[in-house]
């Protein structure tokens, strides 16, 4: 089992104790997420990928954040920020927006890329670096303005 996903399974344990019904919920959906994943593609989950799914959940709820406060509906807006931040403490520090671009320098330099054509491999190489730790949008949009 996956570090990571071994910390989600202690803190369930964690909230369960402390009856804090609303994060147990939401800890069982990120342990369900996993093991869907599991099952489906029988494998065994690693960090990488267990960091893939809670970056997901986050980018969902996001979404939903925005579209709520649309609707007029600050309350379940309140929610779904309230699910963001206990996902969050699962994740690893944010990288800043200079610690992104250094991690696509380096990457523009590894696979020599100088045009649009060359963003696909350089994105293999940030992609793993940056996800569940900054927006893969925020990062698509610095490889564009680099090679662009």
């Amino acid at each position: 089992m996956s570090a990571l996903k071994l910390e989600i399974s202690t803190q369930l344990k964690v909230a369960m104790r402390a009856k804090e019904k609303a994060r147990v919920t939401l800890i069982r959906t990120m342990l369900a997420e996993c093991k869907k994943i599991e099952v489906d593609e029988r494998i065994e989950l690693d960090d990488t990928r267990v960091l893939a799914i809670l970056d997901k959940m986050v980018k969902q709820r996001k979404d939903s954040v925005k579209q709520f406060i649309e609707g007029g509906r600050q309350d379940l807006a309140d929610v779904e920020t309230a699910e963001i931040s206990i996902i969050q403490e699962f994740l690893p520090q944010p990288l800043t927006e200079d610690e992104i671009k250094d991690i696509i320098e380096k990457a523009v330099a590894e696979t020599g890329a100088s045009s649009m054509q060359g963003m696909g491999s350089v994105m293999a190489i940030v992609k793993p670096q940056v996800q569940g730790r900054g927006d893969m949008g925020q990062a698509s949009k610095l490889v564009k303005s680099i090679l662009g």
